[in-house]
């Protein structure tokens, strides 16, 4: 099929490569120039891992343009992929969806499905198709075209490993044509009948994925949904978690314990310093909203957001119980992030408490493996000392703060990073490290709900 995905951030361009590794035609249009030139030389406009690896397989067969003319005219399937931010009262910012939905009716001259997989409240696709037809009208041409709601479910730092080995996909629409498209675009992935790259293998007895079809509404609100749930989880340990340290109690144990329950499970139960990210934040924030428009109080969601916020302040909270006096303290943070394995810093936890403790008056010394050239560029007057080796943070400081649990700080030389500071306090926002190891170097060692 002829794809085009407009919009090449994470999942654009992600899904992108991936349909173009299967197969597919794919056109990637995106209105910022210097992103597109970068990506027709290869470059990626951020870092996500086996994406590189993935794009040099295809680069000679997959198209970055900023035409928008050349892009849509004579796609089978046209994906939206466009951000949605977060408007002041929580509710999304559509005004990148409106204007890839009046481009599509612009210049559409062939029968089409328009997929919006970008996240979206409920209702989008039908407004989607408004806008396609009303631009259609405007320009004089009747062109037949379907709307469906494809939600995606990549995690940064795994995308790849998810649109290829999804745990389901979903198709929301009430054409059949849609459907069978999507079906069709998808029944490699599906069926698993890809020959899996070298560098990304195929999960050992994965032979087929759920295909679930429903209407629009249905297909929006999965989404919103999931991630709420996700975030519930996370936060509900949270908040568990601070009763755990008040009452002697150990929230890793905890976790575990519970996580063996079937009904619950093990993921997205571990404590520390709260979810970040493009996703949990936004879509709470937009779930909320959306139910406000029919009167329901989200009170699950609301406390959600509530615990969460809470987990930064508590770290500003146990350093001035151990510190007493933040003000012109140094203090080095590992990890920027808001998860290893990106350099996002959207929701970062890390820079929330960064800003916290300079309103205190505190000096900071700041690692991220892959995320620092993303923090100059998008924190330029936040007063950070980046440091280019991490146990350099430790220079003087008085205390440090494990804030993304990247795996290569697990292996730093703890033992002289206790003796270039003032005071060797560790506080472990992840849980993350070895605490007994930390305590032998001579830490004193402080872990989130134990």
């Amino acid at each position: 099929m002829n794809i085009t995905i407009i919009g090449t951030g994470y999942v654009g361009l992600t899904t992108g490569v991936v349909f173009n590794f299967l197969g597919h035609k794919v056109t990637c249009l995106d209105i910022d120039e210097k992103k597109i030139e970068k990506l027709k030389k290869a470059s990626l406009p951020f870092y996500e891992p086996g994406l590189k690896q993935m794009l040099s397989l295809t680069s000679k067969k997959i198209h970055f343009t900023t035409e928008p003319k050349e892009a849509v005219a004579d796609a089978d399937a046209i994906f939206i992929t466009v951000g949605t931010p977060s408007l002041s009262d929580g509710s999304p910012d559509l005004s990148f969806v409106r204007e890839a939905a009046r481009t599509i009716g612009k210049y559409l001259n062939s029968r089409t499905v328009v997929v919006n997989k970008s996240t979206v409240p409920i209702g989008s696709g039908n407004w989607v198709e408004a806008l396609i037809s009303e631009a259609l009208s405007e320009n004089g041409t009747k062109h037949s075209f379907a709307v469906a709601s494809n939600p995606e479910f990549l995690r940064e730092g795994a995308a790849l490993h998810d649109a290829l080995y999804p745990d389901r996909v979903v198709v929301g629409s009430d054409n059949g044509q849609a459907l069978e498209t999507l079906y069709a675009l998808y029944k490699p992935v599906l069926e698993q009948t890809f020959t899996a790259p070298n560098f990304l293998p195929r999960p050992e007895g994965l032979s087929a994925i759920p295909f679930i079809t429903t209407n629009l509404a249905s297909a929006e609100l999965i989404k919103y949904a999931a991630n709420s749930f996700l975030a519930l989880k996370i936060s509900f340990i949270n908040e568990i978690g601070e009763l755990a340290e008040r009452v002697g109690a150990n929230i890793t144990e905890i976790a575990k314990a519970i996580g063996l329950d079937k009904r619950i499970g093990a993921r997205f139960l571990q404590a520390g310093i709260g979810w970040g990210g493009s996703c949990f934040g936004k879509d709470t924030a937009a779930l909320e909203a959306t139910a406000r428009e029919y009167g329901i109080p989200m009170h699950t969601i609301r406390a959600s957001r509530e615990i969460n916020n809470r987990q930064r302040e508590r770290v500003v909270e146990k350093l001035l119980h151990e510190l007493k006096i933040l003000k012109g303290k140094t203090i080095g943070i590992l990890g920027l992030a808001f998860k290893p394995q990106t350099d996002d810093l959207r929701e970062s936890a890390a820079l929330d408490i960064a800003k916290r403790l300079i309103e205190r008056g505190v000096t900071l010394r700041v690692h991220d493996p892959v995320a620092m050239d993303c923090a100059r560029e998008q924190y330029p007057d936040l007063n950070l000392s980046f440091q280019t080796e991490a146990e350099e943070v430790a220079q003087n400081a008085d205390a440090i703060i494990l804030a993304t649990e990247w795996p290569e700080y697990r292996d730093l030389n703890w033992e002289n990073i206790s003796k270039k500071m003032r005071q060797p306090l560790l506080l472990d926002g992840r849980n993350f490290l070895d605490k007994e190891r930390l305590i032998r170097a001579g830490f004193r060692y402080l872990g989130i709900g134990r």
